[in-house]
């Protein structure tokens, strides 16, 4: 038996046969021209497979469950007819007399390559094109277009990484698990995994050393990847099995063994979320996106528009609390009305709150809208900026919700100043929400999307874990200064792990907010420990050297996870 370890990012138990994603589609020959076709043909040719591409991407998108998987395929489909692209390529055809193919592959690269030297979330990026690149250059030879093997039988995928068209298409009915060998634990792959619900591993290397029809043993919870499993790997899963009724269960109820309530509230991006949320028992909304509302779009939406979603979001939860963030745009969300996507590190550029300063206006209208959408209805409305890096930037921020008739304003905490200077910041605002995502990159200085820094970008990171502590800290000195009740929220991917939202909970965090899926399986593992023991697993995890000591030190301690195969 050979055992991989890689990082877990969605939990899960299965034995199957590894399939490989199919061999990149070859580059054509370099220098590769035109024959017996025209230029004007062949420019024809590749406008053509472009419609094709751009028309079969739309329609996984328009067949997709998933609204995240739709949007990623909408995404790849807009730059499947990017015309900056296609006419650079047109321009190679007509002035190198390259065949077509040859032609978007030279486009396609310089493009991507610029995307790559700029870092951060542009280097993700190049990997989409790429993805393009290979969709096009297979429909201009006829070839199948690129995507998830066809299976008769359910099968254990596994990619050096998956792009995001792909991963939108998987079929969890078909697809057991997904490894991979490269990719982060907040990349696409990562987070639609957890959006489906998909046992998921990442950063797994050696995997692609394992050969195809191998059978394996995955749990996406721990990481680990077994060859040639046997009947206590099968007992693994049966025991996950048997556990699903314990995980899918949630009461709208979130408390520890003794009594202390923990509510857990959920993570939403739109009004369908909102419902589901709803329906999966989330006891409140710890985080809406807002930028639904003003992604692939060239100017801002209208107050009223923004008054109209957030409305339709805010009657799913009357009378329950809904933090709204206002728009977060940058880094990994640019806006041509609003963002500057030649920044050469957009993860430290202007965005979210920053974005303010640079073009003033759209926050307040925002505010107005979210104002008028609370008016509307009976939830309550607590509204955060998130990219808050100084006192200052809160205290500016909660003159402009006040201007705007709203009670509740908050911050994000995902920069460490935030972090360190939280007593400051909660003498200005009533809250902060912790988003880990953001918070251990800045922490770790590890770019969150690279696979060979997944085991810095882990929120079990004890650095990390004292940025929480010391927030919580903060809020407990504003208290005793006079400031009122100060509520510290986490709505990173942090609080949908139940082991580690146990550390939270000791930390001294008040509410976590997660994917609705995320809900039950936090809710069953709370509710095996009292507030005592949350406080001394925190205490040991804080202690540790490393994330991966930290983690295993905690799950040690809860019998639970391993009861409900988690």
């Amino acid at each position: 038996m050979q055992t991989l370890t890689g990082v877990g990012v969605c939990a899960g138990r299965v034995i199957g046969e590894l399939v490989s994603m199919p061999e990149p589609v070859s580059e054509p020959a370099e220098g590769l021209t035109l024959r017996d076709e025209e230029p004007e043909a062949a420019v024809a040719r590749l406008q053509e497979a472009a419609a094709a591409v751009k028309a079969e991407l739309k329609r996984r998108a328009e067949a997709a469950t998933e609204k995240d998987a739709a949007d990623v395929l909408k995404s790849t489909a807009l730059m499947a007819g990017d015309k900056a692209l296609l006419k650079n390529a047109a321009k190679r055809i007509t002035a190198k007399q390259l065949a077509p193919e040859r032609a978007l592959w030279e486009a396609a690269t310089d493009y991507a390559e610029q995307m790559r030297s700029l870092g951060g979330y542009m280097a993700e990026r190049a990997a989409d094109i790429e993805d393009v690149r290979a969709r096009l250059v297979s429909q201009l030879q006829g070839l199948p277009m690129p995507g998830i093997p066809q299976q008769d039988t359910p099968f254990v995928l596994t990619a050096e990484d998956l792009a995001p068209a792909d991963t939108a298409t998987l079929d969890p009915a078909k697809v057991l698990a997904l490894v991979t060998s490269g990719g982060g634990p907040q990349s696409h792959t990562a987070i639609l995994a957890r959006n489906l619900g998909l046992p998921a591993i990442v950063a797994a290397r050696g995997v692609a050393d394992i050969a195809d029809g191998t059978a394996v043993f995955v749990d996406g919870a721990t990481g680990e990847i077994r060859t040639e499993p046997g009947a206590g790997e099968q007992e693994l899963v049966d025991a996950w099995v048997r556990s699903a009724g314990a995980r899918s269960a949630f009461d709208g109820r979130g408390v520890l063994s003794d009594g202390t309530e923990v509510p857990l509230l959920a993570n939403v991006g739109t009004p369908e979320d909102a419902r589901a949320a709803a329906a999966a028992g989330a006891q409140g909304v710890g985080l809406l996106r807002t930028e639904f509302c003003f992604l692939g779009r060239d100017k801002e939406p209208s107050v009223e528009e923004q008054v109209e979603q957030y409305t339709a979001i805010l009657e799913s939860f009357a009378g329950k609390k809904v933090v709204v963030r206002t728009l977060d745009a940058g880094a990994d969300k640019p806006l041509p009305f609003l963002t500057d996507i030649a920044e050469p590190n957009p993860a430290l550029g202007v965005r979210g709150y920053r974005t303010d300063r640079t073009v003033p206006g759209v926050l307040a209208r925002q505010l107005e809208a979210i104002a008028r959408a609370e008016e509307a209805t009976d939830a309550q409305v607590w509204v955060m900026a998130p990219m808050i890096a100084t006192t200052s930037e809160a205290r500016d921020f909660a003159q402009m919700t006040a201007a705007a008739g709203l009670r509740v304003p908050g911050v994000m905490v995902e920069t460490p100043s935030a972090a360190v200077t939280a007593d400051q910041i909660l003498r200005h605002v009533d809250f902060v929400s912790l988003g880990t995502n953001d918070l251990t990159q800045y922490t770790m200085a590890a770019d969150r999307m690279l696979g060979s820094l997944a085991e810095l970008n882990n929120p079990w990171q004890p650095a990390v874990l004292r940025m929480v502590q010391s927030t919580v800290e903060g809020a407990r000195r504003a208290e005793a200064e006079g400031a009122g009740p100060r509520n510290v929220g986490v709505c990173g991917e942090a609080a949908a792990d139940p082991a580690l939202a146990v550390v939270l909970v000791g930390l001294g965090v008040h509410t976590l907010s997660m994917s609705p899926r995320g809900l039950s399986a936090v809710a069953a593992v709370l509710r095996s420990v009292d507030l005592g023991t949350a406080q001394s697993l925190a205490a040991l995890a804080v202690e540790q050297a490393s994330a991966e000591e930290a983690a295993a030190a905690v799950r040690a301690e809860l019998p639970v996870l391993a009861e409900l195969g988690l």
